[in-house]
């Protein structure tokens, strides 16, 4: 599904956080949003989420805008992975993705939660609690919970910040695998270059405007 970035600006009192935004995201395309900390990323991010209302303009993904009460249908085709992950403490890796299923697309389908574990390779921590995981893990599991919703497009935010380069490369290469083999579009916000040459387009934000800074010869998405 296409993702339409419409003109979308914000504002804290006198702060202008985001001023007038636009970009599209074709189905299927994988880019990068980079920016400094405090550029907006995750104000955008929450936008075209749909968990915030912008000042000003729209965001819709195919024919579904994606904010309001109206934006329910677009929430349902995202699939995301938040920077502090958001896993349920109570509840085991395999609970936290059938309550993900559950909660958006109103039903389970437990085949598919199976598949995706073994898939992102920690089928064999199923039954483990977050607090039990290594942060490797729980990276994964927020990764397996955002894909089990078969989304459009998935959305990650600052998904590198707490990791060094190694497991920087993995989760990059992770997110990008599983983008592909879901056949989803793929939006990641972040302030760390380190996973730049990976992505084929960069969209810089800065100073609450976005420019796109597509890279030639990166390996394809």
């Amino acid at each position: 599904m296409h993702l339409n970035v419409r003109d979308v600006s914000l504002a804290y009192g006198e702060r202008r956080i985001l001023c007038a935004v636009a970009f599209d995201l074709a189905p299927g395309e994988h880019a990068l949003l980079l920016g400094p900390s405090g550029s907006g990323k995750s104000s955008l991010l929450n936008i075209i989420c749909g968990l915030q209302a912008p000042d000003s303009g729209a965001v819709t993904l195919g024919a579904f805008e994606a904010s309001g009460v109206r934006g329910d249908a677009a929430r349902r085709r995202m699939g995301i992975v938040f920077q502090t992950l958001r896993l349920v403490s109570a509840l085991d890796v395999r609970a936290n993705l059938l309550l993900a299923q559950r909660l958006q697309c109103g039903a389970t389908r437990p085949a598919l939660v199976e598949a995706t574990l073994e898939r992102l390779g920690i089928a064999h921590r199923a039954h483990a609690r977050p607090f039990e995981l290594s942060q490797g893990e729980a990276q994964r599991a927020a990764i397996a919970r955002a894909l089990v919703v078969e989304p459009a497009i998935l959305i990650a935010d600052e998904p590198t910040s707490a990791l060094d380069r190694a497991n920087t490369e993995t989760v990059a290469q992770l997110l990008i695998e599983s983008a592909r083999e879901a056949g989803a579009s793929l939006l990641v916000a972040t302030h760390d270059d380190r996973i730049a040459p990976h992505f084929e387009r960069t969209l810089v934000l800065e100073e609450g405007s976005l420019h796109d800074s597509t890279r030639k010869g990166a390996p394809a998405a």
